[in-house]
């Protein structure tokens, strides 16, 4: 079934099955790779999987054998978009502009061949792939080439000249975290940061930022060597490793380390479920939580607040903060020691 030829600058003319729903919510996109009148057509390069849906297609890979690669293809076949469907989150992209529609907002700041990321999640931009090449398991990065296209309303940002591609790729994947922790956290509070992945770090950062030399940064995260990382960049007053999915152990530790004053601002960036109540129970009364990790189940973030009597406010991340590109990149240029760490971990160093 061919695209409409009045394009609707939220997308809804790519959405298939049911149409005309906004592209996120469409259980199949047309991802036809002509770019029509107000769109981009952009030559895939590379995918940034999102840390919970990575985690997910990793675990069915050695439950039922479907290698990552194979999965992927499966997905982006099957619904023209790549949208896992146990966890429902996507990730972004990078590639080069092939064309670029006339009446597309940015047609006089674009040319064909400028390198771009997409800063919207892949679950609702069309993609076609030809093929994924190697899957990069320590920074949840596929090679992949095919075509997407984005929207007139769809968020995109040129690749900075001062970063490794690895390394712009995974700031812009995850920079909607740290800009929401620099909005949110106030000089003197509390800050708590579940998760030290390539979001936590950047929280951390901004944390550390925010709250100034009277506020205090913590960090648990259950890897031992993830939770040396994040301690050796020295932004965190204190880092515990610990199980966020066990509630009792990470109050006990919050508790210990904020003598029972526990934090005005919790910030979730794990990759898995089940860390809900550990987020609220080590929130103060009158504190909040900002829950960013795609792997959260809010029903059971709210449900178990309210179980747990705690009238502590809940936060959904918002994946686009105004700048929040520009954010995020600035933390790496003013923290030598971020940026390495980032380097290291995207295999950049």
């Amino acid at each position: 079934m061919p695209v409409q030829t009045v394009p609707h600058p939220l997308g809804l003319h790519r959405s298939l099955d049911p149409p005309g729903v906004l592209p996120q919510l469409a259980r199949r996109l047309d991802a036809t790779t002509e770019a029509l009148e107000n769109e981009i057509a952009v030559s895939v390069r590379a995918l940034s999987i999102d840390s919970a849906s990575f985690r997910q297609l990793r675990q069915a890979e050695q439950d039922t054998g479907e290698s990552v690669r194979a999965q992927i293809l499966r997905i982006v076949g099957e619904r023209g978009k790549m949208q896992n469907p146990v966890t429902g989150s996507g990730g972004m992209l990078l590639g080069e502009v092939a064309r670029i529609g006339p009446n597309h907002p940015d047609a006089r700041r674009l040319s064909p061949g400028t390198p771009i990321a997409s800063l919207v999640s892949l679950t609702l931009t069309p993609l076609r792939l030809e093929h994924v090449g190697e899957v990069h398991a320590s920074t949840e990065r596929v090679e992949a080439r095919g075509t997407a296209i984005l929207f007139a309303r769809t968020l995109w940002a040129r690749l900075p000249e001062d970063f490794p591609e690895p390394v712009a790729l995974a700031v812009f994947d995850v920079a909607g975290a740290p800009a929401t922790v620099a909005r949110r956290a106030r000089t003197g509070q509390t800050v708590l940061v579940i998760g030290t992945g390539k979001a936590g770090l950047l929280c951390l950062a901004a944390a550390r930022e925010a709250v100034g030399p009277g506020g205090r940064v913590l960090a648990v995260d259950p890897s031992p060597a993830a939770a040396e990382r994040a301690r050796s960049l020295g932004f965190a007053d204190h880092v515990a490793s610990v199980d966020a999915r066990d509630p009792v152990a990470m109050l006990t530790a919050i508790e210990a380390a904020t003598r029972g004053g526990l934090a005005d601002l919790v910030v979730n960036v794990a990759n898995a479920g089940g860390t809900e109540a550990a987020s609220v129970l080590c929130a103060k009364d009158d504190g909040a939580v900002l829950f960013f990790g795609m792997a959260t189940s809010f029903s059971a973030a709210a449900l178990g607040a309210e179980g747990l009597a705690k009238p502590t406010a809940l936060w959904i991340g918002n994946g686009y903060v105004p700048g929040h590109d520009t954010t995020a990149l600035g933390l790496l240029r003013r923290h030598p020691e971020l940026r390495d760490a980032f380097a290291a971990l995207c295999g950049s160093a």
